[in-house]
């Protein structure tokens, strides 16, 4: 599995978790007696999709899926760690969701493409034009340190809402990577649904 994949997997997953769930998943995640451990500053305070990244970046593709199933388990989130992928009481089977994402990112692999990027560049026109939530997405992209609050000054200057995205565009998206694409498509997923949505299925 891919990184990228991985790490929205474990998002997804998280994302699902209530509140005071999370909270005891980071707490045991903090626990965890085995190496590598993950630092106390990269978990305080931190949100789903973060959380996800270190998990990730601490553990590897497949020790990150690994290591989430276990805190899931431990913390009583079985349903959860189901949902993750885990068939229990079956570990040699393969769920279908496991397959699917492993040939999705396969074929990812084979062209080059990432898939959080390839949609945000691919919809970038109708983006520009059709993202309305312009102002909570940026507030949403600072507090993430997607862009700075330099850069966000300059796009809030602008005066139309096509206008911002189009300096988002050129400036802070153009140059955050692929995990501040990954970010940035989150944010437009809760922001814009139906947008996301319509450009999904088009």
């Amino acid at each position: 599995m891919s990184h990228l994949l991985t790490d929205l997997t474990i998002q997804d997953a998280l994302e699902d978790l209530t509140e005071k769930k999370f909270k005891k998943f980071c707490a045991a995640l903090l626990d965890r007696r085995g190496e590598p451990r993950v630092k106390r500053s990269s978990v305080e305070g931190q949100d789903y999709i973060t959380i996800a990244q270190v998990l990730v970046s601490t553990f590897t593709e497949s020790g990150a899926l690994r290591i989430t199933l276990e805190l899931l388990r431990e913390i009583d989130c079985s349903e959860e760690a189901q949902r993750l992928g885990e068939l229990p009481h079956e570990p040699k089977r393969i769920s279908i969701i496991s397959i699917s994402q492993s040939i999705f990112a396969h074929v990812t692999e084979m062209i080059g493409l990432n898939f959080i990027e390839h949609f945000v560049d691919t919809h970038r026109t109708a983006l520009i034009q059709r993202v309305s939530t312009v102002p909570p997405l940026l507030d949403e992209l600072l507090d993430r340190g997607i862009i700075k609050q330099e850069g966000y000054n300059t796009i809030m200057a602008q005066a139309t809402s096509q206008a911002r995205m189009r300096e988002l565009y050129t400036g802070p998206l153009n140059a955050c990577g692929s995990s501040g694409k990954d970010i940035f498509y989150k944010i437009l997923e809760k922001l814009e649904p139906y947008l996301i949505s319509d450009l999904r299925n088009n």
